[in-house]
């Protein structure tokens, strides 16, 4: 029996302006966002989009400032209300319920983690840790000790009673996570939590989050200007521009067949072979059919773990599938090519 998705939404729709129900009422909605701009002095922030995301999976949602990215997360969690759509997690519609309801989601199934950290400069990191546990009316001692729990599980054991202005800008990004997470939700939402870090330091959180992620299994969904960023963090993504969906698909599908120049224009300086894998550059069995004794590879495996492999043999490295079937070969040229399209 399937399992139904964590979160979806279905064609949410997210209008600014005087009277928004009443513009998507009447509204032509094949014209552009510039159009609508000009015609009605409304602004479409969101336009239509509809995705799912699995449970425990990592979901990106990617694009340029004003792409409708950042909104369009605040709708999920109904910071923002959608203008029409709907947002279903776990099944039930969440722009339906009441305002207690949408509390009771957000203190104990949801929480977020935002650009700028947003945390009270007057607290200690372990009340900063603690105060979505304070929020839900938990006691004194047991909120601490699950704060202190989750300041280690981030790494931050040692500094539970510094200030925010102590900390530096990675350190204050890892309470800002462990406050999300010490609530032990099932629904992370991350507005571009790392984009305000230094380059080397935003690298060392992508991949401790990957990490906890790796652990846990939450269910994510990650804001993001930077593609690199959304490769690396994403078992999904989707790409937006001007409130609407450019592309939806793995970061493998997006690098390897983009819809169009805007999507394509973000691959661009990709290394394909670090995102490339056997199963979608493999051809047929040829030479390798029928032969025993050849190394072999999953269909997951990247191309630049098979560098060395396909280098040191003359024979090509046969593919297998979730079986352990052969199902198609790699050999040097193949593996070269998609070195030379990352040039």
């Amino acid at each position: 029996m399937s399992v139904e998705p964590k979160i979806v939404c279905n064609n949410i729709w997210k209008v600014f302006g005087p009277k928004p129900e009443q513009v998507l009422k009447t509204l032509d909605r094949s014209l552009s966002r510039d159009d609508v701009q000009r015609q009605t002095g409304h602004v479409i922030a969101v336009k239509d989009v509809s995705f799912s995301v699995e449970q425990g999976e990592t979901f990106v949602v990617m694009g340029l400032s004003g792409s409708g990215k950042s909104t369009l997360v605040r709708c999920l969690s109904r910071l923002i209300d959608p203008t029409e759509g709907q947002v279903l997690v776990d099944g039930r519609d969440i722009t339906t319920v009441s305002q207690s309801e949408l509390k009771n989601l957000r203190r104990h199934k949801m929480a977020m983690v935002f650009q700028h950290f947003g945390l009270f400069p007057h607290r200690r990191v372990i009340d900063n840790v603690a105060y979505g546990l304070e929020v839900r009316g938990e006691g004194r001692e047991q909120r601490y000790e699950k704060a202190l729990d989750t300041i280690k599980l981030v790494g931050l054991d040692g500094w539970e009673d510094r200030y925010p202005r102590e900390l530096s800008g990675g350190m204050q990004q890892r309470v800002g996570l462990a406050r999300a997470m010490a609530v032990d939700p099932e629904i992370l939402l991350f507005d571009e939590p790392f984009s305000a870090l230094d380059p080397l330091i935003r690298r060392e959180m992508q991949d401790e989050l990957l990490d906890l992620q790796a652990r846990l299994k939450k269910t994510m969904v990650f804001i993001t200007h930077d593609f690199l960023e959304a490769i690396k963090m994403g078992d999904h993504i989707m790409i937006m521009r001007d409130g609407a969906i450019s592309q939806m698909g793995t970061p493998e599908d997006i690098v390897a067949n983009p819809v169009d120049k805007y999507v394509a224009d973000f691959t661009e300086d990709v290394p394909r072979y670090k995102v490339l894998s056997a199963g979608k550059v493999m051809r047929s069995l040829n030479g390798s059919a029928g032969k025993t004794g050849l190394a072999t590879v999953p269909m997951s495996a990247k191309i630049d773990s098979l560098i060395n492999l396909v280098a040191d043999s003359d024979e090509p490295v046969q593919v297998i599938d979730d079986n352990g079937s052969p199902c198609g070969e790699i050999d040097r040229s193949i593996v070269m090519k998609a070195m030379n399209a990352s040039l």
